[in-house]
């Protein structure tokens, strides 16, 4: 997909709203990286998945994500041989505990959810490394006595030195000799030493080791000499237990290596389901749907709403007084490609226009990109090789190209690469330069992206090239809407139609003087000439036209929502006949000993006696036995 494209119509945004809705790191990246997709078949699985999610979301079945830690380097690490420090170990033990729950997750699943169910299906429980690691490793990160004989024995042995160092310093303290010579009264440590903060002065009445003196030079910290000796075949056991908790942790890493594969598969599948429930949340956020991928090079988009002037809006929305009306996003409606592959866009300058351009091709390269869309039902998007734009005024100072040259660089580069999967979208054609030469230009590429079989959208506001569709097959005119009341666009859009530029109609409502308005109204007709009159009848031709084709595809889109809510309505009643036998063959099985669901307590019970005769069963629900017509005994779900 062209990145030009892609920044121009601020794709990098959105890419970033949905990477804000992850739970991961790795969601993040899978985010950020989204890029339209080149196959059909993957584009409508990424669609559907999406849809499915936002149903379970809308369920309360949120996918249980925390937890999901980016612990991708520590596994590969421990396939390779390297072993694992305690809080690498610790993160994979809580991306372990995850797979478990999102194993019971997928089992929730049921049919409604085919596409999430798939994706989990290769998820692998790793709850016993869990228990393996919590039975070595405590909450707060230390290895437990009890991982080995061994580290108990060790540790055995410390407690006892410990006990023997507490047990001399009691000694010297009880001393009024030592306890005159201390600066404070209780022993303190300096590193792993326990010492004495003895006055200088009296250093000669503690006999041992000084392991530091106080900034003022008036206090010594002195380790006595028997609790030094202890201290040093203590440090011999702790060399000792350092090698055993190397060993242990070695155990753990041999244990994350065995399980590597299936670990990275797991994280693959985790990261996966939470980009996608990240899509759905954004779809929620913004009252998006699901667009249809079409093959045909249909585009049809219903009340579409620009997703980042929506995010705009509702933060405006947010700081304003309670007495003002809240700002909204006009929805507008475009369709190509039945009918017509190229839509002429006239209107006044700042009448909405680029948002038009900007509208339809974000939302195009939202869909491509396995997106919702912030339009109705029934949207339809083609399968495309690229989305190329040329909006905006751009001038390379580098290469001393003025904005005209800059276009024109760019549409030489949209003509080259264009064909009939190609959306191209041009702002302001035929501007930048002499009106007449300006059109010309425009017709003859115009005429060109026809040739190339381009769907494009176009935006000007020549007037030669606002007839450009009314003489030309698979063209049309559309008109973006200007309140000459209000001086201020109602950014609706009109196809069918082309818009004026309301220069004169402005200029009157802000009183320039009437000569000066039938001065410029009688240099607009010579202008304009005869035709004038013939253009209008076939404009109007034109209209009729297109508000046929727009009703004939509002019908033939309510006609396809009718006949999916048929089918499903259909299937819906299959399934319950289906549910009405498999309940009704239960019920001519049932034995003495069965476990049957009693529909008016909602528990289970077991059936003690049957009489088929009255269709009557005895059943022992909790410490009672009922008679219970057949009618309130049904098969216990399964979990």
């Amino acid at each position: 997909m062209d990145e030009y494209t892609l920044h121009k119509l601020e794709f990098d945004t959105v890419r970033q709203q949905v990477a804000d809705l992850t739970r991961s790191v790795m969601g993040k990246e899978r985010a950020r990286a989204l890029i339209p997709l080149q196959n059909v078949e993957d584009l409508r699985e990424q669609i559907n998945r999406t849809s499915e999610m936002v149903d379970l979301l809308e369920a309360r079945m949120e996918p249980p994500l925390g937890g999901l830690k980016d612990v991708r380097l520590s596994v590969k690490r421990a396939t390779l041989g390297v072993q694992l420090e305690i809080d690498q170990i610790r993160d994979v033990r809580d991306v372990a505990e995850l797979t478990g729950r999102a194993y019971e997750y997928w089992l929730r699943l049921t049919a409604d959810s085919p596409r999430i169910e798939r994706l989990l299906s290769d998820i692998v429980d790793q709850r016993p490394l869990v228990h393996q690691v919590d039975q070595v490793i405590d909450e707060r990160g230390n290895v437990q006595s009890n991982a080995t004989p061994e580290l108990a024995d060790i540790r055995r042995q410390l407690a006892e030195y410990e006990a023997r160092i507490q047990k001399e310093m009691a000694r010297l303290l009880r001393s009024s000799d030592i306890r005159s010579a201390l600066r404070y009264p209780q022993p303190t440590m300096s590193g792993d030493h326990h010492v004495l903060a003895v006055a200088v002065n009296h250093r000669h009445k503690v006999t041992g080791v000084v392991h530091r003196t106080s900034s003022s030079g008036e206090t010594v910290y002195i380790e006595p000499s028997k609790v030094s000796e202890i201290s040093a075949e203590m440090s011999l056991l702790k060399s000792a237990e350092l090698r055993e908790i190397r060993r242990v942790l070695r155990r753990l890493t041999d244990l994350i290596s065995n399980k590597g594969k299936d670990l990275l598969r797991s994280l693959d599948i985790l990261t996966e389901l939470d980009f996608v429930a990240a899509k759905a949340r954004f779809a929620r956020s913004l009252d998006m749907s699901a667009p249809d991928i079409s093959t045909d090079g249909t585009l049809r988009l219903n009340e579409a709403r620009h997703p980042l002037l929506e995010l705009v809006f509702r933060e405006i929305n947010a700081q304003l007084p309670s007495t003002e009306e809240p700002k909204s996003v006009v929805p507008i409606s475009v369709n190509l490609g039945t009918g017509f592959d190229i839509l002429v866009i006239t209107g006044p300058n700042t009448g909405g226009k680029t948002v038009v351009l900007k509208t339809v091709g974000l939302l195009t390269v939202m869909a491509l990109s396995g997106l919702h869309i912030p339009a109705k039902r029934g949207s339809v998007v083609p399968m495309l090789d690229a989305v190329l734009a040329d909006i905006g005024d751009e001038q390379s100072l580098q290469q001393s190209l003025s904005t005209f040259s800059a276009h024109m660089t760019r549409i030489g580069e949209i003509l080259r690469r264009g064909n009939n999967r190609t959306l191209v979208l041009l702002d302001e054609l035929g501007a930048g330069t002499d009106p007449a030469e300006g059109a010309a230009l425009g017709q003859a590429i115009l005429d060109e992206l026809r040739e190339l079989g381009c769907r494009a959208l176009v935006t000007t506001h020549l007037s030669d090239l606002k007839t450009y569709a009314l003489r030309h097959q698979r063209a049309e005119n559309a008109a973006v809407e200007f309140d000459v009341e209000t001086l201020r666009p109602t950014y609706r859009l009109f196809i069918g139609q082309f818009g004026e530029s309301c220069a004169l109609r402005v200029a009157k409502r802000l009183r320039v003087p009437r000569k000066l308005i039938a001065s410029a109204y009688h240099h607009l007709r010579r202008r304009r000439g005869r035709g004038s009159g013939e253009i209008r009848q076939l404009q109007q031709m034109r209209e009729e036209t297109e508000k046929a084709r727009q009703e004939a595809i509002e019908a033939q889109r309510r006609a396809g929502e009718a006949e999916v809510d048929f089918k499903r309505r259909e299937q819906q009643l299959h399934q319950e006949a289906d549910v009405h036998r498999e309940i009704e063959r239960f019920r001519t099985t049932i034995q003495p000993g069965d476990t049957v669901r009693v529909l008016r307590f909602d528990k289970n019970g077991t059936v003690k006696r049957v009489d088929r005769r009255r269709s009557i069963a005895a059943v022992s629900v909790g410490a009672v036995e009922w008679e219970l017509p057949f009618d309130d005994l049904f098969p216990v779900p399964k979990v």
